[in-house]
């Protein structure tokens, strides 16, 4: 009896440290190249992003170790607004959204101009960035370049989209700006609740970095 124990113990050790990590914070000081190239794969079909770390270098940095450490997997699209923004970067698992917020972004000047298919961190307030991104689908300046709220102004962009624009404008937006308004409940319950609540949303499925 005490050898099978003693071997179950020996395997779930094993096991745990098999397994990847969900966080680690080591990855919130990481820096990211000078400018990458990623891919979302979607439930729409795929777009990628080039980032460029002169734009908004914390911000880049975080977007980086997010998309490589698999952050952006079974993420909705929980805010779709037909000509103004797609946003997203919730996960499904709460501790995992906890984690990160709790390493913010630092604030940054707007140097990029939010046009059509740029993306930005949302933030609502000062050192507020932390997971969720947004995805401009018209020419959103001046206006999301200056919009000062809570001591901050402006969005600093981050990346551009370089290819699927077309599949990002028919992400589902007919729930509107409802689904943004229980992120309460988005963040406790993840999945499970939009897609009892708002079954039609689209999703990332998963998304990383290409050459």
């Amino acid at each position: 009896m005490k050898v099978k124990f003693a071997l179950f113990l020996m395997l779930l050790v094993f096991a745990t440290s098999c397994a990847p990590k969900l966080f680690n914070e080591k990855w919130t000081e990481k820096r990211a190249p000078d400018s990458f190239k990623a891919r979302f794969e979607t439930t729409k079909g795929s777009f990628e992003i080039e980032a460029q770390r002169e734009w908004s270098p914390k911000a880049v940095d975080r977007l980086y170790m997010l998309v490589k450490t698999g952050f952006y997997t079974d993420i909705a699209l929980f805010r779709v607004v037909e000509n103004f923004v797609v946003q997203f970067g919730i996960h499904n698992d709460s501790p995992l959204n906890q984690h990160w917020q709790s390493y913010k972004v630092p604030d940054e000047p707007v140097i990029t101009p939010n046009e059509e298919g740029t993306i930005s961190f949302a933030r609502g307030g000062q050192e507020s960035r932390s997971t969720q991104i947004f995805i401009n689908l018209k020419n959103n300046s001046p206006r999301l370049d200056t919009l000062a709220y809570s001591g901050v102004e402006g969005f600093p962009v981050i990346a551009k989209v370089i290819n699927g624009m077309e599949v990002i404008k028919t992400f589902y937006s007919e729930y509107g700006e409802a689904p943004a308004k229980a992120q309460g409940e988005i963040q406790e319950q993840g999945n499970t609740f939009l897609k009892e609540k708002f079954p039609n949303l689209d999703y990332i499925q998963k998304a990383y970095i290409i050459k």
